[in-house]
């Protein structure tokens, strides 16, 4: 039987629990941040050797050279080529339904003059290089080819290089089709930190790119953080998370298996579910009981839901609400009988799943959003992966001679009130110029 944290906002110390609950850190580990360091700074010194050396160490893979670690466009095809139909129709359906939601998110250049024709506007354009890490071996996410390697080509990246380890030579087949599909420039078969520093850096065969996406261990994630302003990345993410604010109405199994969808992820992933019906929150923790036994991952699911999880009772959906935005989760599922209201109430969130037909994992897999989110409390200040991720802005501005005279008065005052007389006289050997 597994045993939830229940809490209840009526309680003395609610807020002390809810604190203790939400601001759980994992242990630092000095070794990863070390042993990381010390495959960064090689990786920049010796390049292709370092990489095919620590790729033997951590993955058992003895190839000499390393072109022999990227995978052929014949060997991505052949791929999705092979793929069982079920399974091809499936991630196709997939990425045209991820391909047509961020279409929709490319913004453009734009520009507008002013009475006296100085021009001021935004260029926008898409990066050159992306570096798209991908987790391997036994574990397969084709979806993670398609959420990070779809946007970048929405935007119009040039160049995308997938790294995907392959402990002791093991490439998965869903993973290479997924990059054939979405047509990945160039694939290469190792992972860790030493494939983020190859991407950081560059190497003798691997080109250094200009912003890294794509999840990965602690190692990876620790790499990524080392190498943040060197190149872009797009986020670090913790553990996954799922907030579900659910009535009476709600069916218990099926809340109690979204709460299953997250908690399987990790021992550390986080489920909570918040609702005002107490009897409600006893019919979910008794589907859970009856479920878990028919998990394959049952373990997972009972250390993550034990340690990690709870079940929040509240006064209102309202007080639910405010609950959920003080959260600020990865995942939220509002599964009550109006939620196109409830949303209204709702400010942080990675990503809302309105209604008791909208399971998260539909979120993970299809339904077009992207799946790459922010967690640990950092809804609130940023947002999904997206086309915008992958363009830049550049300001635009053309002065006419009536503007930079004019102009050119006002940056003079200012200039000279911050002491810095060159820029002052700068605008002004404008200002008389015909």
């Amino acid at each position: 039987m597994i045993q939830i944290k229940k809490l209840n906002t009526e309680d003395a110390n609610f807020k002390d629990q809810l604190n203790k609950l939400i601001f759980f850190e994992a242990e630092d580990n000095i070794q990863i941040e070390k042993t990381v360091a010390e495959i960064l700074s090689d990786v920049k010194k010796r390049g292709d050797q370092a990489v095919i050396e620590y790729t033997k160490k951590f993955d058992h893979v003895d190839f000499s050279r390393m072109e022999e670690f990227e995978i052929s466009k014949e060997e991505l095809n052949l791929a999705l080529e092979n793929l069982p139909v079920l399974s091809r129709e499936a991630l196709e359906e997939a990425a045209k339904r991820v391909f047509d939601y961020h279409k929709k998110q490319l913004i453009s250049s734009w520009s507008f003059t002013e009475d006296d024709e100085t021009l001021l506007g935004q260029k926008v354009t898409s990066l050159d290089r992306v570096g798209l890490y991908v987790p391997g071996g036994k574990a397969a996410y084709p979806s993670s080819v398609l959420m990070n390697a779809i946007p970048a080509k929405v935007a119009g990246v040039q160049e995308i290089i997938m790294v995907v380890p392959s402990p002791r030579g093991e490439r998965n087949q869903l993973v290479l089709a997924a990059a054939a599909l979405v047509k990945v420039d160039r694939v290469f078969a190792i992972g860790g930190a030493q494939a983020i520093g190859a991407l950081a850096y560059g190497t003798q065969t691997i080109p250094q790119v200009d912003k890294i996406v794509g999840p990965g261990n602690a190692y990876v994630a620790e790499a990524k953080r080392r190498v943040f302003g060197v190149v872009g990345i797009d986020m670090i993410a913790g553990p996954s998370e799922i907030l579900i604010i659910a009535d009476e109405k709600s069916n218990p199994d099926w809340i109690a298996m979204d709460l299953f969808s997250q908690a399987e992820h990790d021992e550390l992933a986080q489920s909570i579910l918040i609702s005002p019906s107490a009897d409600f929150l006893t019919q979910v923790q008794e589907s859970i009981n009856k479920l878990i036994g028919s998990m394959p991952r049952k373990n997972i699911i009972e250390t993550s839901l034990t340690n990690r999880g709870a079940m929040i009772k509240v006064k209102t959906l309202e007080e639910a609400a405010e609950i959920s935005n003080f959260i600020s989760p990865e995942h939220l599922e509002l599964s009550v009988e109006d939620p196109d209201t409830l949303v209204n109430s709702i400010k942080h969130a990675g990503a809302i799943f309105m209604g008791r037909n909208t399971c998260e994992a539909v979120g993970d897999y299809c339904a077009g959003p992207n799946h790459v989110l922010p967690t640990s409390r950092t809804a609130r200040f940023s947002s999904p992966l997206g086309v915008y991720d992958f363009q830049k802005r550049s300001s635009l501005i053309k002065l006419s001679n009536q503007g930079a005279r004019m102009l050119g008065k006002i940056a003079s005052v200012l200039a000279n009130g911050e002491g810095l007389q060159a820029h002052a006289k700068s605008a002004e050997y404008r200002i008389d110029n015909e």
